[in-house]
């Protein structure tokens, strides 16, 4: 029972952690959106000071060792995947480096790890993967 608990407090953390960060990126919930030029950095400290990841060291990984790492987050779901996924969409398509094609891969990445844990075809998770395939 108390490890159940436990879980679901990692859960709802890291999901009210990646909610703030969407928020601020976006400019919902009455939050005013991070500039431009700051929003990596801002959302990379976020991160790694209220949820413990490394979205640095994440970007540099290749796809197996990235899906151990998110194993190892007792709090990543598939809604909290497929938050984390839209965070990295939001950074890449506004991004003018040659991070954009990183950030915008490892997107997709999730949304199709996200879909393969989830049980339940999601149209939205497909129309998303398309979306951000359009800017690559």
């Amino acid at each position: 029972m108390e490890r159940r608990d436990y879980l679901l407090r990692e859960i709802e953390k890291i999901g009210m952690v990646l909610q703030a960060i969407l928020n601020r990126l976006t400019g919902k919930g009455g939050n005013f959106p991070i500039t431009l030029e700051s929003s990596f950095e801002a959302t990379s400290e976020l991160l790694l000071s209220d949820a413990d990841f490394d979205l640095n060291g994440f970007l540099a990984m290749d796809e197996p060792a990235s899906e151990d790492y998110l194993a190892r987050f007792k709090g990543m779901n598939t809604t909290n995947l497929e938050q984390l996924a839209e965070i990295l969409f939001q950074l890449g398509k506004n991004e003018e480096s040659d991070k954009k094609s990183v950030l915008l891969t490892k997107s997709i990445q999730l949304f199709e790890l996200s879909e393969s844990i989830d049980k339940t075809y999601s149209i939205e998770r497909e129309s998303k993967i398309r979306e951000i395939k359009s800017f690559l």
